[in-house]
């Protein structure tokens, strides 16, 4: 019989990453870009042109390599893409310390 261990949500975390939360943040960005380039059925050429990347770098952001780019780019992306966000931050709940990160699309 094969052990299952049930997940955490967070495969970085899971994996035991030090900035697993960053991380798991970085994965959903890059998989909206991603999801909203193949609706516009944009080539990674006319992708990376409107996102202001080089090709290269689109392809490696949509196959999970984006250590070198930041929220705050994945975030322009999006803006540069069609789409408004919206940051909201909240008090975290009285069971927690410290708060955390997701993200939410609408």
């Amino acid at each position: 019989m094969i052990d299952i261990d049930k997940g955490s949500g967070n495969v970085y975390s899971d994996l035991e990453y030090a900035d697993a939360a960053e991380m798991q943040v970085k994965a959903s960005l890059a998989s909206k870009i991603g999801e909203i380039i193949k609706y516009r059925h944009l080539t990674q050429t006319q992708a990376a042109e409107i996102l202001g990347m080089t090709q290269p770098k689109l392809s490696g952001m949509l196959r999970g390599q984006f250590r070198g780019i930041g929220e705050t780019k994945m975030l322009e992306c999006l803006n540069r893409l069609g789409r408004d966000v919206e940051i909201v931050v909240r008090k975290s709940s009285r069971s927690r310390t410290s708060g955390h990160t997701k993200v939410v699309f609408a």
